[in-house]
């Protein structure tokens, strides 16, 4: 079988969009397959950093002269833009505030806000099989809690066999009353898939707190939080095809003590903020449901082409890979690996072929995969043609 066609029409949106990544018109004879770990940027967001640090570069909440104003305003912008981006219809009983990205965004959170939220004896679950990034700060937190005589357990989010997903029926099994927070991610990095979060309500109750690691999702995707019941949204410009060092946790301030980070905050990454409220205003224009729509059918398109050839184990939720299937999609992430070559060798003789792809763990926790794998993650800059070429060279290696 082969997969599905991809629409005429969808194929102009996405050319017409491609031709505004510079980086990527200009190395047609490589194809970039590492948005996971980074996304390219549109000339509209490098145009919005050079018009700001070329117009008004000044800090932000500082002074009171005509550039030091307008920094404060576009930060503030920034901020209800990044409300409105999720989805936000009540902003007034939320708040947002800037980081250098997902790793710093959950950190302030389990050092500022945690500890004023448990008590001891409480439970934490958090999921050891996703990034580190949203393992490390719980589990640093347990410990400095023990310090101060607070203990508090945590809880191993439990997965299902085989497919990467969250074991949403065991988790409930798991949960009781002293649950009281929740470390879930949106799409997993790894294996692709939406990590179902509205089972994760269901599952633990109304009353716990829900923090989501939405590094993988925001920008790829509509991310609502007015239909997910969460009350962190965490997640880093840089793939959201703004500059490095920004980000974002949005705090919904309904379950515990409001969110504020701790200590003095001073001057704020202007200019990647500037970038984000570019990449925003950019990924909106585009359409998200379009550029969700794109890159699922890229990987559906390499994972279908994948479970023909025998050398290749694709990981993840196996039923997901063929094009008929009828279980939910798997996002733009693919993770694989060759059966006798291993993953670091197999990303070498890829970029030899003018593929750049990631060959490695991941990051990924304890309780991920024990052997490397090589990851090919899309965004819309990407086209049907690269991943066919990329089957090709792929198959030449069985």
């Amino acid at each position: 079988m082969t997969a599905p066609a991809i629409r005429d029409d969808l194929r102009r949106w996405q050319q017409a969009l491609r031709a505004q990544f510079p980086i990527v018109t200009g190395h047609p004879e490589l194809a970039y397959l590492d948005s996971a770990a980074t996304a390219q940027k549109p000339q509209a967001v490098l145009d919005a950093v050079q018009t700001y640090l070329t117009g008004s570069n000044a800090n932000a909440a500082r002074g009171t002269y005509t550039w030091a104003n307008r920094t404060t305003e576009l930060v503030e912008r920034t901020r209800e833009r990044v409300a409105r981006f999720l989805g936000d219809h009540r902003p007034d009983r939320s708040a947002v505030h800037f980081t250098s990205g997902t790793t710093e965004g959950l950190r302030t959170i389990a050092r500022d806000w945690l500890p004023r939220f448990v008590r001891d004896g409480d439970e934490i679950v958090v999921p050891d099989a996703d990034h580190q990034a949203n393992i490390a700060p719980w589990r640093e937190a347990q410990r400095l809690l023990a310090r101060e005589g607070t203990h508090i357990r945590v809880v191993p989010m439990p997965y299902q066999s085989g497919s990467g997903d969250y074991d949403h029926r065991a988790l409930a099994e798991r949960a009781g009353p002293r649950t009281r927070f929740v470390a879930t991610t949106h799409v997993h990095h790894v294996y692709g898939g939406d990590m179902n979060v509205q089972r994760i309500r269901r599952a633990v109750g109304p009353d716990a707190v829900i923090c989501l690691d939405a590094a993988q999702s925001v920008g790829h995707l509509p991310v609502s939080v007015a239909e997910l019941d969460v009350d962190f949204v965490v997640f880093s410009g840089h793939k959201a095809l703004a500059l490095p060092g920004s980000g974002a946790v949005w705090a919904r301030q309904a379950r515990g003590p409001a969110f504020t980070p701790g200590g003095w905050s001073g001057t704020p990454n202007t200019v990647g903020i500037a970038s984000l409220e570019a990449a925003l205003d950019w990924l909106d224009a585009a359409g998200l449901e379009r550029v969700e729509h794109w890159t699922v059918a890229l990987a559906a398109r390499l994972t279908e082409g994948l479970r023909h050839l025998d050398a290749y184990e694709i990981l993840g939720c196996p039923l997901s890979l063929a094009a008929d299937s009828t279980v939910q999609r798997r996002q733009g992430i693919v993770t694989l690996r060759h059966r006798a070559i291993d993953s670091g060798d197999l990303g070498f003789i890829l970029f030899s072929h003018g593929f750049m792809v990631r060959s490695d763990n991941h990051c990924q926790g304890d309780a991920g995969e024990k052997t490397g794998s090589v990851r090919v993650s899309l965004h819309v800059y990407n086209t049907v043609e690269e991943i066919d070429r990329l089957l090709s060279v792929l198959a030449s290696l069985q």
